[in-house]
């Protein structure tokens, strides 16, 4: 019986070595399997049909295209898988996805499950009202209804800023952030907190973009970064180096033109949201910091 068992546990750590060597499978299959959120515009979002397009996905399809030819393949196909908030880490963690290019937080916690790529967005969690509401500030919620997407970090920083400031409001919770807006738009709730970037591209692709405005204090400020299984060094290396070359040529700057200041489908609007600051240094001194690191400065 301890026999069967010690056998089984080194089937599975073998599994699990070899899952992590993403190149030698990538290599081997002529496939990969890239994880795109189908609501978090302009970073990752679909368009219909299997068709799913964002900043993060292009640098992603350009990370892909580089690593093609560092492995002398002729071609490789990359299959697009939507996850969720909830679903991202697991599905990285047990190899149904290679890389997740969508709109995760880097951070302590997560750093322990999975590994992230050089950060390449930093956004700001603010809230989007009505802009009828009269609301500019968190501490107009006390009496609201509050609506996050489930599985989010932004549910941890509203937590926190409820107890700071003594407000009470009611949590309600969207299963992705287009249904989130949903609840905003349709009245549901008083406030969408969530990514600037997210707020400001959903806002944008919604049916009356002037009914809609960001408002209320930064609650926090969160490094955005390409996702990788943990413990595989050499694929991370290689999506690292993917990506410091773009941002030495200057191709990330015209990614995020493109994405954020750009007319972008489906409705040709702009989300009109210039580089900030804090992700001009990133750019400029390319790192995967956590939001932690963020914080104390």
């Amino acid at each position: 019986m301890k026999k069967s068992l010690l056998i089984l546990a080194a089937a599975l750590m073998a599994a699990g070595v070899a899952q992590a060597d993403t190149l030698k499978k990538i290599k081997e299959t002529g496939k990969v399997v890239m994880g795109v959120r189908e609501s978090s515009q302009p970073l990752s979002y679909t368009l219909g049909s299997g068709k799913y397009v964002g900043y993060h996905v292009e640098i992603c399809e350009r990370v892909l295209a580089d690593i093609r030819k560092q492995l002398g393949l002729s071609q490789l196909t990359v299959e697009y898988v939507p996850v969720t908030s909830q679903n991202r880490i697991p599905l990285v963690q047990n190899g149904t996805v290679d890389i997740e290019c969508g709109s995760t937080t880097n951070n302590q916690a997560r750093q322990q499950q999975v590994a992230f790529a050089l950060t390449t967005y930093v956004t700001e969690v603010r809230m989007a009202v009505n802009a009828k509401s009269g609301i500019t500030s968190i501490n107009q919620l006390n009496g609201k209804t509050v609506v996050t997407t489930t599985g989010t970090t932004s549910v941890q920083h509203l937590r926190k800023h409820e107890r700071a400031s003594g407000i009470d409001f009611k949590e309600i919770y969207g299963k992705d952030h287009a249904d989130s807006f949903l609840i905003l738009e349709s009245g549901r709730a008083d406030a969408f907190v969530m990514d600037d970037n997210l707020l400001a591209g959903l806002i944008a692709t919604s049916k009356s973009p002037s009914d809609f405005k960001i408002v209320g204090e930064v609650l926090s400020v969160e490094p955005i970064a390409i996702m990788m299984r943990k413990d595989d060094p050499a694929f991370k290396k290689a999506v690292d180096d993917s990506i410091r070359n773009m941002m030495k040529s200057g191709e990330i700057n015209k990614l995020y033109d493109k994405w954020f200041m750009q007319p972008i489908p489906p409705k040709n609007v702009s989300v009109s949201l210039p580089m900030g600051g804090t992700l001009k240094a990133a750019i400029a001194n390319p790192n995967d910091n956590p939001m932690e690191a963020y914080a104390k400065k």
